[in-house]
């Protein structure tokens, strides 16, 4: 995956914002373990005596402001490029290739994906979901 040109200072951003990533706890429902049809999707913890909201020790880490990344790559894909989502060719037009990279909307049918990952290409964008067979 082609990496933007990035300054050094977005790029320390980036560095960080990998590593935080990685030594980020997984964020699970009160639970989770002992009653399995609960499944781990997060919930906030909300009763008055929840172990997990009370923050006691050996329990599992509660979602808070302090896990998020640094404000100046929020948003970004790990390309350096911000995401933006494509539906049809006429999109395309007013974008900026230098700041942002392509994705093709899910909800698009094979016939207009390959068109508009054409077009994308012509235009020099990165597409973060090319078609399949390309």
């Amino acid at each position: 995956m082609p990496k933007a040109s990035l300054d050094p200072e977005l790029a320390r951003l980036f560095k960080l914002k990998e590593f935080l990533r990685r030594t980020r706890p997984k964020f699970r429902r009160t639970n989770w373990w002992r009653f399995p049809r609960l499944g781990e999707c997060w919930r906030k913890p909300r009763g008055p005596r929840n172990k997990m909201r009370l923050k006691l020790s050996g329990r599992p880490a509660i979602v808070e402001p302090g896990y998020r990344g640094p404000v100046k790559v929020r948003g970004f894909h790990p390309c350096g490029l911000k995401e933006v989502l494509v539906h049809n060719v006429k999109e395309l037009e007013g974008i900026d290739p230098e700041k942002y990279a392509v994705r093709i909307a899910r909800t698009v049918g094979a016939k207009k994906r390959k068109e508009i990952y054409e077009r994308a290409l012509q235009l020099g964008f990165h597409v973060l979901n090319p078609p399949r067979g390309d």
